[in-house]
């Protein structure tokens, strides 16, 4: 679950209308620019043993979840990150049985790889509490999949869950916040290498890496390991909106070099294969989303 690196402290005004507190907030991301939430309801507060959890309604992005001060996703333009950060290592592996998520405790991201056919997911979410709010709240993300039969659902550590394991995966998706707090050690060469022997062969990691125009060094610094540990290491692109700050990058490493990049009518046919129904991803899309503008070429 992409983390913005700002906290929404600055509340500017606070009035009741019909009952229902609205609030107007600013983001902090950049000292004199960024955008801002007018007159939002607010839905739901729940503090956990990890985390702050807020959730809100806006007129512009529908409900948006926050998690200690941080958006984590909105409404309106979620399926953007999660069909990128989901669709284009499973097409592009185009036989993937065995997929793990690490983090992704909204749900969304375990819903697009379900909607892959013949798929078992595992999953492993460092906080319970954030799965049983997402199940009561975010519906409208996880569309129920946590009673999925095809999911397994592991309570703990992502990093320690990767050293400790046997299992092999054929795809690892990575849907973590910034290397801040609890996400810091997924973001480490010693991780990168426990992911790597927990893939299978032509098996295929993934990981949100931020905004590269705004955040260079954490791609850089993945990317490095990538590059260290695996044959193949890049990242591939995609614009969400609420991610402000331009494109998104999403880390790639395999050791199957021909994964990257492949011819559209193959991507296509493996599209039609795997059953899935998207509102952003397709074959083009897929290709593309792996043509670098130059100055993220100069990070990677």
């Amino acid at each position: 679950m992409r983390m913005f690196l700002f906290l929404l402290s600055q509340i500017f005004s606070l009035h009741s209308m019909n009952n229902s507190t609205k609030l107007h907030t600013y983001e902090t991301l950049y000292k004199d620019w960024g955008q801002f939430f007018r007159d939002y309801e607010v839905l739901v507060e729940s503090k956990t043993g990890e985390q702050d959890l807020l959730l809100i309604d806006t007129e512009s992005f529908g409900k948006v979840l926050i998690l200690d001060g941080v958006v984590q996703l909105t409404e309106r333009d979620n399926f953007v990150y999660h069909e990128m950060l989901t669709h284009v290592p499973l097409i592009a592996h185009g036989s993937a049985k065995n997929v793990l998520v690490i983090g992704g405790g909204d749900g969304g991201t375990i819903h697009h790889v379900l909607m892959h056919r013949g798929i078992e997911v595992t999953m492993v979410e460092i906080d319970e509490q954030v799965t049983e709010f997402s199940k009561e709240h975010l519906a409208f993300v996880n569309h129920d999949s946590f009673s999925n039969p095809r999911l397994s659902l592991h309570i703990g550590d992502g990093a320690k869950f990767v050293k400790e394991t046997a299992e092999k995966f054929d795809v690892i998706i990575v849907d973590s916040t910034d290397p801040i707090g609890p996400g810091e050690v997924l973001f480490t060469r010693e991780f990168y290498a426990d992911c790597k022997r927990c893939l299978g062969e032509n098996g295929i990691l993934v990981t949100q890496n931020g905004v590269p125009f705004t955040q260079p060094e954490e791609l850089e610094e993945s990317v490095s390991y990538f590059k260290e540990l695996f044959k193949c290491g890049t990242c591939y692109c995609a614009s969400v909106p609420t991610y402000v700050g331009g494109v998104m990058a999403f880390g790639f490493a395999t050791d199957n070099v021909n994964l990257v990049s492949q011819p559209k009518e193959d991507l296509g046919k493996k599209i039609i294969d795997a059953g899935i129904c998207s509102k952003y991803y397709n074959s083009d899309i897929h290709q593309a989303s792996f043509a670098l503008p130059n100055f993220i070429k100069e990070i990677v």
